[in-house]
């Protein structure tokens, strides 16, 4: 198994950013060595994707933690026509403070109307899941 790492997301940001007009985004990402900074790049791609409708991430073991899932939040917060979101972040070692952003920017995205968040395994305690209700 061949793990695309900080540099394969860094590339796959890149080219997702080339692609303004996509409505819809599939990325099943799962055990791939991703990081925080992988997480960051993946992020400022999906930021582009002015017209994305749906949006499927799944990222379960990627280790992004606290900053990863902050900028995944920002990312996904600049899409503006999201309707449908699907986050799968088992097992990154994100806290509560990474709860607590991911949350701050998902909440501007005003147009959702299905949010799916997963967020098994991971660091956070009594506080951070009180932030996703």
């Amino acid at each position: 198994m061949t793990n695309i790492g900080e540099n394969g997301a860094k590339y796959l940001g890149e080219g997702i950013s080339k692609c303004p007009t996509l409505a819809s985004i599939n990325l099943p990402l799962w055990k791939n060595k991703i990081g925080e900074n992988g997480a960051k790049y993946l992020g400022e791609g999906i930021s582009k994707c002015v017209s994305l409708a749906s949006l499927n991430l799944n990222l379960w073991e990627n280790s992004i933690g606290e900053n990863g899932a902050k900028y995944l939040g920002e990312g996904i917060s600049k899409c503006v026509t999201l309707a449908s979101l699907n986050l799968n972040l088992w097992k990154n070692n994100i806290d509560k403070n990474g709860t607590m952003f991911l949350g701050e920017e998902i909440s501007k995205c005003v147009t959702l109307t299905s949010l799916n968040l997963h967020f098994l395994y991971n660091r956070i305690d009594d506080n951070g899941k009180r932030i996703l209700k």
